[in-house]
């Protein structure tokens, strides 16, 4: 067996057993640590595919800045995790099914048979050959039109987040910033013209 093959098997097991205790760990700062773990290590699996770019975007992009985020506000956040996890395991049967179903569908997606990858196998690319500048072709010449529709999917997505977390308070007091920058020095400041007091003698 190559090195290779090893490290990929390595990489995958410690990512299957991350995954896992993403979802079986009580504590919600666990969780979210070990899928840090599974995404440290499919960046891993990335790199033994010679795919440097995607393995740096997924480390920086989701473990620098989204899994940071995640962390911030479940510790932020105060979390019954009891109340959470009742009734997990009376759901585990549809949840087990469900995981079989999209376990077996991933191996048909990926298998040689209706993708070709066997005919990957062994290749060797030229000294030249970079993955990024393959990745840019692929998706803004053959795969434009759902590389533009997932980011007007995204978009939507954003704006759907705003206006469901928008809140109109009347009660707090705020600021307009127009006003504040329409203002005038008159409107400041006013010189009132008062008769001067006279001590009235003893």
């Amino acid at each position: 067996m190559e090195l290779k093959t090893v490290i990929f098997y390595v990489f995958a097991l410690i990512m299957l057993v991350a995954a896992v205790r993403v979802i079986t760990a009580r504590n919600p700062v666990h969780a979210v640590l070990f899928l840090v773990l599974a995404f440290f290590n499919a960046g891993g699996l990335w790199l033994t595919l010679d795919a440097e770019f995607l393995a740096i975007a997924l480390v920086m992009v989701y473990v620098g800045a989204v899994m940071v985020l995640f962390l911030f506000v479940v510790m932020m956040l105060d979390i019954d995790a009891k109340r959470l996890r009742q009734g997990f395991w009376s759901h585990m049967p549809l949840a087990a099914t469900l995981g079989v179903l999209m376990a077996g569908e991933m191996a048909l997606v990926l298998s040689s048979e209706y993708f070709g990858s066997a005919s990957f196998s062994g290749q060797t690319m030229p000294a030249d050959y970079s993955n990024t500048k393959e990745l840019g072709r692929l998706l803004f010449t053959d795969y434009v039109y759902p590389f533009e529709l997932a980011s007007i999917i995204l978009l939507v997505a954003i704006i759907a987040a705003v206006m469901l977390t928008l809140r109109h308070r009347r009660d707090v007091k705020h600021l307009d910033p127009a006003k504040q920058i329409a203002v005038k020095h008159t409107d400041r400041l006013r010189v009132i013209q008062m008769p001067a007091e006279k001590e009235e003698a003893e």
